[in-house]
């Protein structure tokens, strides 16, 4: 397979800011249709590309011979019948998170990607944040020790302004736990592993968002005991008034082991916070630069804004799995690990309870 033909279902603000400019990056690759339900999406990607293969319906372009592979950034309903239907037609599939509306959808996705041989990839874009995968690579050689607490804040003010189709249930399934606690439960499993049990709160404190109805959680809260016997505290909030968006605001993760413990902040790409047992405290630790992007990758980090564009290697790790046939990371298998948390923490805020997973 010389050329890589990419069909994007959904041209919204994630396709341009990082599915578009990481592919770009990706030698050999060709985005050769392109797919939104809304019209005037659509016209204007089809504008900024210069891709003349279009349609609003994804039946049109998913199955194409010039298609080896689909990328899916559409609202969370839709992703499971989509991705089905690009695995069934034997094509290779990145998916936004969270996959899908529950565990079983997202199961289901798995499983049928699996049988097809086909690679998978969830969007997980913070794994590919320099930090964290140094972090990663600190935790696995055992730096850390025996893990006792993993924590996690992603703090952000979006006020009460309407944001479309992910302030309704039955479009995003969740709000703040599957568009921002996802990606720090994928973290949990990532650094400390599977979790064993937890209790989970939720609140939906603006009811209305820019005059329309919202009934997804604005802020989420999970404490976990994972299967290794280390604790978690994961909160996330979409209304932490004056600490701004995106990474200019709060957004850190701590890690606590017998043998030292780490921080790691996504505004600091390239640093780490670092501390051994018995220790004076926290002090900066490089990340080296052999971590500021993921290997065969051909950005170069010194180029443009580093906390946006460590975004463009999850393109680049999804292409080169296609091409050396090897598995993606993070998998359809990781989105998984993280709704069958998000289902449990659901359960939890619904019952009051702890829930085993």
């Amino acid at each position: 397979m010389k050329t890589i033909g990419i069909a994007i279902v959904g041209c919204g603000g994630i396709t341009l800011q990082n599915h578009l400019p990481g592919l770009a990056l990706c030698p050999d690759v060709k985005v050769t249709a392109l797919c939104d339900a809304d019209a005037g999406t659509l016209a204007r990607a089809r504008q900024q590309t210069g891709v003349t293969v279009t349609s609003t319906d994804y039946r049109d372009i998913i199955c194409r011979d010039d298609v080896q592979a689909v990328i899916i950034a559409t609202p969370n309903s839709t992703h499971a019948p989509i991705a089905l239907m690009a695995i069934a037609a034997a094509k290779h599939v990145l998916c936004e998170k969270p996959l899908g509306m529950n565990a079983a959808e997202v199961r289901a996705m798995a499983e049928a990607a699996d049988k097809a041989g086909v690679r998978h990839l969830t969007a997980f874009t913070y794994r590919f944040v320099p930090a964290m995968r140094y972090l990663h690579h600190l935790v696995q050689r055992g730096d850390l020790g025996t893990p006792y607490h993993y924590r996690s804040c992603r703090l952000q003010d979006w006020g009460t302004r309407n944001v479309g189709w992910r302030q309704q249930k039955s479009l995003a399934g969740t709000g703040e736990i599957g568009d921002m606690l996802s990606h720090r439960i994928d973290f949990a499993h990532h650094l400390v592993g599977p979790m064993k049990r937890l209790v989970a709160n939720l609140m939906t404190l603006t009811p209305v968002r820019g005059g329309q109805p919202n009934d997804t959680d604005d802020w989420a809260a999970i404490l976990a005991e994972f299967k290794n016997g280390a604790s978690g505290m994961l909160e996330s909030s979409k209304l932490a008034s004056g600490v701004n968006e995106s990474w200019r605001s709060p957004d850190r993760v701590e890690i606590n082991g017998s043998e030292a413990s780490f921080s790691f902040t996504t505004s600091t790409w390239n640093e780490l916070l670092y501390g051994k047992v018995g220790g004076p405290g926290l002090n900066v630790l490089p990340v080296p630069r052999e971590f500021w992007t993921v290997p065969g990758s051909p950005r170069d980090p010194t180029v443009g804004d580093p906390l946006i564009t460590f975004r463009y290697d999850q393109a680049w790790e999804f292409i080169d799995a296609i091409r050396n046939q090897r598995a993606c990371s993070p998998s359809f298998h990781d989105g998984l690990r993280m709704q069958e948390v998000t289902d449990a923490a659901l359960k939890s805020a619904a019952t009051g309870q702890w829930v085993n997973l």
